[in-house]
């Protein structure tokens, strides 16, 4: 391969129908510049921008991934650099009337044979890490947790080898909230079922304050822990130390209270072992997030024949971002396994466009300024590159946000598309590994679920070298094909899976904060 300094103009057109292309070199290109098929730049484009390969006239559709991503507001001769201030966006498509389960694709042949090694637990669930997770029903407490868990990690995690950490699922909700209202259903179920993920080995310890609106037993009912723990006590059992009770005097007292009813988890979760298990044991997440034009030309293509892989092996794997697949959700019912399938995503999609309007935006509002300088005009064209995430499988399934897995195959997990919270809310529905796709790039990582970060242009990979663990750039440097890429994140989950490998987020313990999605009122 050329060095990227000596390299060809090139371009990228995704569909024979696409009337643009998007600029491959690094630190784009001159205005003048020739491609072999006689294009002659009239601007500068930057890298991953788009340059009109025909004559556009004024109000001319401009078509990439051969869909309209908008029009055009002037003029624009071939050769132009097409960007969100020449172009007008498209309306959002109509709910109504979609393709219902119209997608018949042939069954893959399944993938057999495929194992990592993980944490079977009581209930089936399978998890990547044995992590002690302590759950807190208000942010109140969380100064409290997080120094306790300072101490349990120096002075008692070193005693018990096989847990792999201890962590704190702090939030900000709990209490000067409508805890009654509807919609507080959403940050309820959130804690709820994070509480309950596989990587914490049913191990359910709770700190409260006492005053809280959110009282550990409407958190974590009777019955909502699903097995009773190894001591044999009874699931309805919760391991609750609240602040506010009479015996604690002073601060130590609480921090003592706390470390003691840490060790007796960190005991029992020592004792478990990683056991073979198939590949159909892996839930995985999948998102993208500082994305660019490169993102649904190199990472998310490869992302989505991975999850064909995964699926073929049995496993789950979520996407989500609710503004990030609405303006395709044509192509989505119509990969529904079901008429009811389909039915819950158009029900999502319409809640959502509900909630947006309350607040008087609409799904423009997600395409950021990074997202713009990397090319992606609209969020028209960023939801095309979005979606690809999720492969070519039939979609079996559909999530509000919050609720936990109930089946295997390919999810949609409705959830805003901020990365934390989207992220929180995939913690929530059981994933027990994380995939995040990024071309601007963005530090974004777990302390709950391990996250592999693949960088859509060879240029992030480079400078962030010690951040990114695979390079899906090497796709547009002819270097590799998507294929070889999916592949290669297959077989680095299954070693991420099995704690043979690190991702680099958990080896400089990049974490992110959990955010609830919390549509209900605040008081």
């Amino acid at each position: 391969m050329a060095d990227a300094n000596t390299r060809p103009p090139l371009y990228i057109r995704i569909h024979a129908a696409d009337n643009v292309a998007i600029v491959a070199n690094d630190g784009g290109l001159k205005a003048g510049t020739a491609f072999d098929d006689g294009l002659v730049l009239v601007d500068t484009v930057p890298q991953g921008h788009k340059v009109a390969l025909v004559d556009l006239a004024e109000g001319d559709a401009i078509r990439r991934y051969n869909v309209v991503i908008g029009y055009a507001l002037k003029a624009l001769p071939r050769g132009s650099w097409v960007h969100e201030r020449v172009m007008r966006m498209p309306v959002a498509p109509e709910l109504d009337g979609l393709p219902i389960a119209t997608v018949k694709p042939p069954a893959l042949p399944p993938l057999e044979g495929y194992t990592f090694e993980g944490y079977r637990n009581a209930d089936g669930s399978v998890g990547t890490r044995n992590i002690l997770a302590i759950t807190q029903t208000v942010q109140c407490v969380a100064g409290v947790t997080e120094f306790a868990v300072q101490r349990i990690k120096a002075e008692l995690l070193p005693k018990y080898p096989n847990v792999d950490d201890v962590v704190a699922l702090e939030h900000s909700y709990g209490c000067g909230v409508a805890i009654d209202a509807p919609d507080a259903i959403v940050p309820i179920r959130t804690l709820r079922n994070i509480s309950l993920n596989p990587n914490f080995g049913g191990e359910v310890m709770v700190v409260s304050l006492g005053c809280e609106k959110l009282q550990p037993e409407r958190l974590l009912p009777p019955g909502t822990i699903p097995i009773a723990d190894q001591r044999g006590a009874p699931a309805d059992d919760l391991d609750v130390v609240c602040l506010q009770d009479d015996a604690h005097v002073g601060f130590m007292s609480m921090i003592d209270s706390v470390m003691r009813q840490a060790e007796t988890h960190l005991t029992r979760l020592n004792k478990r072992r990683r056991e073979t298990v198939p590949a159909s044991e892996l839930v995985v997440g999948v998102q993208c997030g500082g994305s660019d034009a490169f993102s649904g030309v190199t990472a998310n293509p490869a992302v989505g024949f991975c999850t064909d892989l995964l699926v073929r092996a049995g496993a789950t794997v979520m996407f989500s971002e609710v503004t990030e697949v609405r303006d395709g959700i044509d192509q989505l019912t119509s990969r529904a396994a079901t008429p009811e399938v389909a039915d819950a995503m158009i029900r999502e999609m319409a809640w959502y466009d509900a909630y947006l309007d309350k607040g008087r935006v609409d799904r423009s509002a997600n395409t950021t300024p990074g997202n713009k300088k990397g090319g992606l005009s609209n969020i028209v064209e960023k939801a095309m590159g979005s979606i690809v995430k999720s492969g070519s499988a039939p979609i079996t399934g559909v999530l509000a946000p919050g609720e936990k897995l109930a089946h295997k195959g390919l999810i949609y997990a409705a959830t805003p598309a901020s990365d934390f919270i989207c992220g929180t809310l995939q913690l929530a529905a059981g994933m027990n590994l994380h995939v995040f796709t990024t071309g601007r790039g963005t530090p974004y990582g777990l302390a709950e679920v391990p996250v592999i970060k693949v960088a859509t242009r060879s240029d992030l990979a480079r400078r962030w070298h010690d951040l990114m663990d695979v390079n899906a750039g090497r796709i547009a440097d002819g270097e590799a094909s998507i294929e070889d890429i999916g592949w290669e994140m297959f077989r680095l989950m299954l070693d991420v899976a099995s704690g043979r490998k690190k991702t680099w987020a958990e080896h400089w313990k990049l974490h992110n904060a959990l955010v609830l999605f919390n549509p209900a009122p605040v008081t």
